[in-house]
Order: C-alpha cells, then structure tokens, then sequence
C-alpha cells in the first residue's frame, strides 16, 4: 500500500502582530465573523454587537488563534459598500469584541484602505485583502505604513464580475506569477509579514479551486506562510451536490488535505472542527 506523504512545514513563520508574535511551527485557526447581512453561509448571518461578542468567544474558547472581522461581502456578484458604511458595521464589532477580549487577535478584512487604517488604529493587528491592493492602490502604503502583517489574496477582477474572468491556460502558473508580483511590490515598501491566500472560489470554478489546492504545496516556494479559505464554499458544496449548510464534513477533508500540503492557516466558520483537523494532522506528522 503506497504510504501517504505530509508536507512538513519546514520553516517556522513568526508573524509581528503589533508586538504580539505569532509563531506558526502548528498551523492555526482564522475564525470567521462577518458583518454582514448577505454572506453566502446564512447561518453565519447575525445582527446585534452582543452576539457578535459571543460567537468571539465562542470561537476564542474552541481554539481560534485569529479572529477576522469583515463587513463587506465579497461573495460572486455582491455589490460594493462605500468606506463609511463598512467602517459603521465593523468598528463597534472591532470594539466590543476587544473590550470583552483585550488580548484577542484580530484581522480586518477589507480592500480599503482606510477602513484598515481605522480598523487597526482600533486595536486590530493584521489586515486581510482579498485584493492584494488591486482594488485600491493605497492599500499596500497604508499597510506599510501602520506595519502589521498582511494577507494577500490571489483574484482576478473584483466580486462583482470575478467569475466571469475564471479562465486560466495554467491557473498554478498565473497564480505564482501573480504572487511573485504582489510580494515585489511589499517588499518594496517595506512590508515585512506577507501570507499568501490562493484565493479558494475568487474567479476560480469548484474544478479550478480543487487543481490548485491539489498543487498546493507548491506555493511553499516563496517562503511565505500560507491561508486556506475553504469553509463551506462552493468547491465543496457543489462537488458534493449540498448546500453551505451541509458542507462542514467536506469542509474538514479538504481542510486536512490542505494541512498534509502544508498550509499554516486555516480560516474557517467552523473551529472547533478544524482545530481537531490540525491536531491529528500534527499527531500523525509526530509519529
């Protein structure tokens, strides 16, 4: 029987999370909080401050090292909210949370950058672009410039009209080129901690998304840790013929094969589930 191979991760990544270090030598759990009224996931659709403190904590308590607030949808055809009404859904979250959870990390996901710099000037330590800075060019300098890691994503276009610029020659091929370009223009600019999100479901069809995760562990090439966004997302449900809300179980394979290629965050609405995921992973790398 051919044995099945686990891509070590072989450097240990450190994250400065605003003079909170994030070491990754175990890969770790991004829980997802989205403010917003139309997420694709409708059972992570909530409304008030308060349990939006309560599923933080929740979250906090199953294993969540990562707690990412987003208050712009960016599932495929969602339409755009101006900077200030994404800062009036995110901030009062951003602050109840860490009033109730002083020594939580959060990250801020948004393409614009002011509500970065407002959502960090709040207390949030990482910031996470779906665009890595396509879709506002002063992104990447206010990154820069408040000096917090930063989560780059791999899309084409922007969530209203991604999918349908979803064709590739080599889809492994662009994706590492488009990387290779995104971590020039950090560096240049002095940013220091980049993590690199393949961008699961962003202008990718369910059989394009399943490619490049079986490719993975290719992305280990640039040295930077790596993001899984899978939760519950199309690849999954419509692989499977479900809905969202039946997707946990092939949420937590692909997981576990993202984890045997070597990803170092798994971002997740489910975290209970995926820190069970790592857990045995790293009990099976250790033995």
């Amino acid at each position: 029987m051919d044995s099945v191979k686990i891509s070590p991760n072989k450097s240990i990544h450190t994250l400065n999370c605003k003079g909170k270090l994030l070491t990754l030598d175990v890969p770790v759990v991004m829980g997802i909080i989205n403010v917003t009224p139309d997420s694709f996931y409708e059972d992570s659709r909530i409304t008030s401050a308060e349990e939006y403190v309560e599923k933080a904590g929740k979250m906090l308590l199953e294993g969540a090292r990562i707690l990412d607030i987003g208050g712009q949808s960016t599932r495929p055809g969602s339409t755009r909210l101006d900077v200030q009404e994404e800062v009036d859904r995110v901030l009062p979250v951003i602050t109840s949370i860490l009033r109730s959870f002083p020594d939580s990390l959060l990250s801020i996901d948004t393409y614009h950058h002011r509500v970065a710099e407002i959502a960090v000037e709040a207390g949030v330590a990482i910031v996470n672009d779906i665009s890595s800075g396509n879709l506002d060019p002063q992104m990447l300098p206010t990154v820069a410039k408040l000096g917090v890691p930063y989560i780059a994503m791999h899309m084409k276009g922007s969530p209203e009209y991604m999918q349908e610029l979803a064709d590739y020659d080599n889809i492994l091929k662009e994706t590492i080129d488009y990387f290779t370009r995104v971590i020039a223009d950090c560096r240049k600019l002095g940013i220091r901690d980049i993590i690199l999100d393949p961008g699961f479901g962003f202008a990718k069809t369910p059989a394009q998304s399943l490619a490049l995760l079986k490719q993975l562990e290719q992305f280990h090439i640039f040295g930077n840790p790596i993001l899984v966004g899978m939760s519950r997302k199309s690849m999954i449900y419509k692989s499977l013929g479900v809905n969202p809300s039946d997707a946990l179980n092939g949420t937590t394979v692909l997981n576990t094969l993202a984890l045997y290629k070597g990803a170092n965050i798994l971002r997740v609405h489910d975290v209970r589930e995926a820190v069970e995921a790592i857990k045995l992973v790293n009990a099976v790398r250790n033995t």
